[in-house]
């Protein structure tokens, strides 16, 4: 037998479209599609995309509607571009990701923590400038509360979210509290998920989100505003790798 009859060759990746694309959200739609090729195995670390060309084809979508996918995923550290050889799958979510994250909900989560990186990193510098004792206590509080989920072994998303709602409480702008409540539902789905998956992963996991939320609040405490802004924004974007990628050990 010759060599080339004796070489096994992959089965090529089902590129089929579970449902038609909706003309609302196409980026969205495509990301969460080629997300799930990723996540299911279809597509390995290491693996190439169809080129452009190709996704247009296959899911009948304008090609900025590719690039807008493709950026997206290259944003959140899934996929990475080389000039001239295409895109190519550089991390791959932790197994458990496909059990509690629906694949639907995923490029909402996503754009919201951008979302907040933004809003809470300013809310932490005005808050760190215009806190009073008594937001101090309630941001002590709930740091405390998130102590006893750890130790207890339980998720502790409510108690997350008391410590940011504290923060952004204390920013003294009723605006900050407005939009916090706008987008109340993601954020609590995303805090959750990234609890959840650090349960699966190691407490240690815990600890280090923990470690960071004392940091923020340090900061706030001391008055140091750059150190605020920067200590919230390093958090959820370091929440959001936590999120989509096995980083951020252990």
């Amino acid at each position: 037998m010759g060599r080339s009859a004796s070489r096994k060759t992959k089965p090529p990746v089902d590129w089929s479209v579970r449902s038609p694309l909706r003309q609302s959200r196409l980026g969205d739609q495509l990301y969460e599609q080629i997300l799930e090729k990723i996540v299911s195995g279809g597509l390995p670390e290491g693996g190439k995309l169809p080129p452009e060309s190709r996704l247009c084809e296959v899911f009948g979508v304008s090609r900025p509607v590719v690039r807008e996918a493709l950026s997206r995923l290259q944003a959140d550290g899934i996929v990475v571009s080389r000039h001239g050889s295409g895109s190519f799958v550089q991390r791959r979510p932790n197994k458990a990701f496909s059990l509690l994250a629906p694949i639907g909900d995923v490029a909402d989560l996503m754009r919201c923590m951008e979302y907040r990186i933004a809003l809470e990193g300013e809310a932490a510098f005005l808050a760190a400038d215009r806190r009073t004792d008594g937001d101090l206590k309630m941001m002590a509080q709930a740091l405390q509360d998130l102590d006893k989920v750890i130790a207890s072994g339980e998720v502790g998303g409510e108690a997350d979210r008391s410590f940011h709602l504290a923060i952004a409480s204390a920013a003294q702008n009723r605006f900050f509290m407005h939009a916090m409540e706008t987008i109340a539902e993601h954020t609590m789905k995303g805090m959750e998920l990234a609890r959840k998956l650090s349960l699966r992963r190691s407490v240690q996991r815990l600890h280090l989100v923990q470690a960071e939320h004392v940091r923020i609040f340090k900061a706030i405490e001391t008055r140091d505003a750059n150190e605020a802004r920067d200590a919230m924004r390093t958090h959820i974007d370091n929440a959001r790798l936590r999120i989509l990628t096995n980083s951020m050990e252990p």
